[in-house]
């Protein structure tokens, strides 16, 4: 089947993926939208569902690809596969399923090799040999060290760290807005997941066409406006691009917050990122319930959500959803509170990465 064709079949389907938001249709989007499923659809090779839920919150949504193309997409100092393994390390790290699969597939396509999880808990490239596969061990160890412990030196040039940093960063905030908007594997509703290794080769044969086509560096940027670098962000200063849609992206993420986050919620994530390394809070949710206590109760839902998103979001469920429809958040306002709180996270972990020894 033509590209052409095969593209739109393939977005189509990816939007019946996604629960708790309206998916915003290709012909049905316009401005804004319709010029990111564009970008998206020829650089990435599919509208990709992690980058269509976002469709609810415009510059949102234009955030989150100006991050996945200038870090992922986009060659650079450090491969496409080095990029593969940081984003399927982390994605396992984070208990993110959908995300774990669609990168390992594109690892494995790329290298023969795939990441998984040992019996001690640490993720490592599955069995291989050679030079290669002991540098994909060095990144994965790096990108998502077991048990929540501080993260090793970074085992690359330091070339490389703005390439490899914001792939984790992207990565730590896609996790968690797939966790809450798609399901835990890629394959539309009532599709058995026998259908997965089909889907995936379609998928990963669309990427990695993709992927063999020029991409510019920065030709994402003007979908949103010019905005400083944040300090907690210095990481990407060696990369002007980079540094641009990092800025860019996190002013269109915390002007969503302020409009749809009440500011003591935001406190409240704020305080308890503090000294966290990543790891489980809990395995129930009760632990959140200790934490909005002591917040008005009609800010309550709005706080759950946003903790979980940032500290547990596989424990985002319907309850936590419906208690948001309850208190008033539409399909905007819930878009907007989960990717507030998810780059906030991202953002803490990603410090830690370079954090001196």
């Amino acid at each position: 089947m033509p590209a052409s064709v095969l593209r739109p079949v393939l977005g189509a389907l990816g939007l019946t993926q996604i629960r708790y938001v309206d998916a915003v249709r290709r012909g049905r989007a316009s401005g804004l939208v319709a010029e990111v499923y564009r970008q998206v659809e020829r650089d990435f090779g599919v509208l990709a569902p992690p980058m269509a839920l976002h469709a609810p919150a415009p510059e949102v949504l234009a955030a989150a690809w100006l991050l996945l193309r200038e870090t992922l997409v986009v060659p650079g100092a450090a491969s496409r596969a080095a990029k593969e393994a940081v984003a399927t390390a982390v994605s396992l790290g984070n208990t993110c399923p959908y995300c774990a699969t669609i990168h390992n597939n594109a690892l494995g396509l790329l290298t023969g090799v795939g990441v998984g999880v040992g019996v001690d808990g640490r993720t490592r490239p599955d069995p291989g040999s050679g030079a290669g596969a002991a540098e994909l061990e060095r990144i994965v160890g790096w990108a998502m060290p077991a048990g929540g412990n501080p993260p090793q030196q970074p085992p690359f040039p330091a070339a490389q760290t703005p390439e490899l940093v914001g792939v984790a960063v992207l990565l730590h905030y896609l996790n968690r807005v797939v966790n809450v908007f798609l399901r835990d594997v890629p394959l539309p509703p009532g599709v058995p997941e026998l259908a997965l290794p089909m889907v995936l080769r379609v998928l990963g044969w669309a990427m990695m066409s993709a992927s063999r086509r020029p991409h510019g560096p920065g030709l994402s940027l003007d979908l949103l406006p010019a905005a400083s670098l944040p300090a907690d962000l210095s990481w990407a200063a060696g990369s002007p691009t980079i540094a641009e849609a990092f800025g860019r992206a996190c002013a269109a993420i915390e002007e969503a917050g302020r409009r749809s986050v009440p500011e003591a919620v935001r406190d409240l994530v704020l305080v308890n990122l503090v000294g966290w390394h990543g790891g489980p809070r809990g395995i129930s949710r009760a632990w959140v319930e200790g934490l909005v206590e002591g917040l008005p109760e009609p800010q309550r839902p709005v706080a759950r959500l946003a903790l979980l998103v940032a500290f547990a979001s596989y424990q985002v469920d319907e309850t936590v959803v419906r208690g948001c429809r309850l208190a008033g958040l539409d399909d905007r306002a819930l878009v907007e509170v989960s990717a507030w709180s998810a780059m906030a996270a991202a953002r803490w972990l990603g410090g830690q990465l370079t954090a001196p020894r």
